[in-house]
């Protein structure tokens, strides 16, 4: 694992503490990484600002970590592609051959995995 602070942009964010995104932002703020949840209707979620769409994040993205279902995701892709994080990690549940497709033809990484695993066994 990396000790240089990443920009990890946490898709579907979620205030509810037994959802899984809301543990990867809490595993990931403790990791030291700079987090920006997403979320359509949320202003906050663990004390961090929450962002409404992914076209308002202008910083480069190292990570984006995708919590909402490949539906929903499908219609992000156009988004995800203008902004070009290094990799997106598809969590369990959130998996797309189209999007795998479209994103790695976009030369964006693209790792069917899951976060909460990748963070809690020094594979991030």
């Amino acid at each position: 694992m990396s000790d240089q602070r990443k920009v990890v942009v946490v898709l579907g964010a979620s205030p509810n503490p037994d959802r899984y995104s809301n543990r990867a932002i809490k595993m990931l703020v403790q990791a030291g990484h700079h987090v920006i949840p997403v979320h359509p209707l949320l202003e906050s979620v663990e004390g961090l600002s929450v962002v409404h769409q992914l076209d308002q994040i202008s910083e480069a993205v190292d990570t984006l970590t995708v919590y909402v279902n490949s539906e929903r995701l499908l219609l992000l892709l156009d988004s995800i592609q203008i902004l070009k994080p290094k990799r997106v990690i598809l969590n369990p549940g959130t998996e797309s051959p189209t999007a795998i497709e479209k994103l790695t033809a976009a030369g964006i990484q693209v790792l069917p995995a899951c976060t909460l695993v990748l963070l809690s066994t020094g594979q991030w």
